[in-house]
């Protein structure tokens, strides 16, 4: 029985990614084969590029790191009470 590869996680593809470098496929190849597999919900190729770059710099989590920080968008009453009066 064939599982849906449509129904991944990220994490699934970053894992196919690092077994496929270490079996010495190039990156355009690993990409046409996570998209044959995972169709429309595959990660784009420069993001297998990147993920391949992380591996070879000794990375073995497929998990993405946490970021620190503010989010690049943000509300606050400042924002929008200058809102307000410019209506």
């Amino acid at each position: 029985m064939d599982a849906p590869l449509q129904d991944c996680t990220i994490e699934e593809q970053h894992g196919v990614v690092r077994f496929l470098w270490v079996e010495g496929v190039k990156p355009v190849e690993i990409h046409r084969s996570v998209l044959a597999q995972y169709g429309q919900s595959t990660m784009s190729q420069r993001k297998v590029y990147d993920w391949v770059e992380k591996f070879k710099s000794s990375r073995t989590l497929v998990t993405d790191e946490g970021r620190s920080g503010r989010p690049s968008t943000s509300c606050s009453r400042k924002a929008s009470s200058t809102q307000e009066y410019r209506n």
